[in-house]
């Protein structure tokens, strides 16, 4: 167990010999005890609640003023992305309603599952059943409903590492046990989502996956090694494919490639610059009229030039305590299952918010990441609200806040009694 969430493992067990076999196997196979249903029935965080909603109310607002101009011009409906960004939310806010009441424990016996699952859909999109845009496949199109495969990858990968990680233990310092296979499932789905391609995405996975490992207790000399060959194989990746190394020199000279390969890194730089420091006011942003997809991985560009540096203060503050609460919920959860799951979603939403905003201020090149809760999209919306309420589930199991009494007066001074 590593030293983050130290005190649930194998300790316990030599503390308590004299229980018997059936303390050793609950400790050997902890996901197998029976969900706590009163502990389950706690109460929700309500901090956690309120910024998850306001972000994706917040998000409803930002897709309709980046959406309006572009819906008209193609839809001949300025509300056009707003309707379904509409129904995404509702459908967001029932699923964290639903799944947040459903004990996490219960969740446990959908790994394998739901990890199977996705790699076949992964791999569907690589054989040639995918959907095109943008040039890159990564859509299965079904009626109308569209899937991005993608972004179910990562909640389960992170699933799958949570319930590997709890129930190995001590073994998590052990090379062929505790590091290999999490590397070579990570680096499947990893795989499936370059041939895409998905650099992006590919990206996230790992980092999900290196942290999820230092924080359970792998050998940091693994990880280093493992994150040496990582960077070497995407600087690798980057440079002998064509079109990546093109946008590579396009972001490093946006000057020179500022109307064609970065003329959407440009306008977005424009955007925040436009912005000034407390924005052009909501729907009055010009920028729409130029930056291409603005709703969608770069809705953070209009954030900046509308509501100015203040709102993406507030933005990144909002995702700031997005994590905090999170973290906060992993370290208080009853398990390793529940501490590893809280603590993979929060490194979720940060990465993929951190990586959003650092290419729409152009500090990375392009990477096609939504931005969660904000990006128009049903995929991603679903999943990171299915994702948030897990988490709060999680929080809902944490030891109860102790009831502050009244505080006592105050005794008079003897001092003052002894003169008078």
């Amino acid at each position: 167990m590593s030293a983050f969430f130290s005190g649930r493992g194998e300790g316990e067990l030599r503390a308590r010999p004299s229980q018997g076999n059936r303390r050793v196997l609950e400790l050997a196979a902890p996901l197998d005890a029976r969900p706590n249903e009163q502990r389950a029935a706690g109460a929700l965080d309500p901090i956690l609640v309120a910024v998850v909603v306001a972000l994706i109310g917040f998000g409803v607002v930002m897709v309709y003023s980046a959406s309006a101009v572009h819906a008209t011009v193609t839809h001949k409906d300025p509300q056009f992305f707003l309707k379904k960004q509409v129904v995404y939310a509702l459908a967001g806010l029932a699923v964290i309603f639903g799944i947040s009441r459903i004990d996490y424990h219960r969740l446990y016996k959908l790994t394998y599952p739901v990890l199977a699952g996705v790699g076949i859909l992964l791999t569907l999109c690589v054989v040639g059943f995918g959907k095109s845009g943008g040039g890159a496949t990564r859509w299965l199109a079904v009626g109308p409903v569209h899937v991005q495969p993608a972004e179910l990858a990562k909640l389960a990968l992170v699933a799958w590492l949570a319930y590997s990680l709890a129930k190995k233990a001590e073994r998590v310092k052990t090379f062929t046990v505790g590091f290999l296979p999490h590397l070579l499932v990570a680096g499947l789905f990893m795989l499936l989502c370059m041939k895409q391609p998905d650099f992006g995405s590919a990206v996230v996975l790992l980092l999900l996956t290196f942290t999820m490992l230092f924080v359970a207790g792998a050998k940091l000399g693994y990880i280093l090694g493992a994150s040496i060959l990582g960077a070497a194989f995407a600087a690798a990746a980057i440079r002998f494919t064509p079109y990546r190394y093109v946008r590579y020199l396009a972001w490093m000279n946006m000057d020179q490639y500022k109307h064609d390969l970065a003329y959407q890194p440009f306008q977005s730089v424009m955007s925040f610059g436009s912005g000034g420091t407390s924005g052009l006011g909501l729907g009055k942003g010009l920028q729409t009229l130029y930056l291409p997809e603005a709703h969608t991985d770069f809705v953070a560009a209009i954030v900046g030039e509308e509501l100015g540096f203040l709102g993406i203060l507030l933005l990144s503050g909002a995702y700031l305590l997005l994590v905090i609460r999170g973290v906060r919920a992993a370290l208080r959860a009853p398990d390793d299952y529940g501490a590893y799951l809280g603590f993979g979603i929060s490194t979720m939403f940060a990465v993929q918010a951190l990586v959003n905003l650092a290419v729409a201020l152009a500090l990375l090149p392009t990477k096609g990441l939504t931005l969660p809760f904000l990006s128009y999209g049903g995929s991603s919306l679903l999943v990171n609200a299915a994702a948030a309420a897990v988490l709060l589930n999680i929080s809902r199991q944490g030891p109860p806040e102790p009831e502050r009494g009244p505080e006592p007066e105050p005794e008079p001074d003897a001092g003052l009694e002894a003169s008078a």
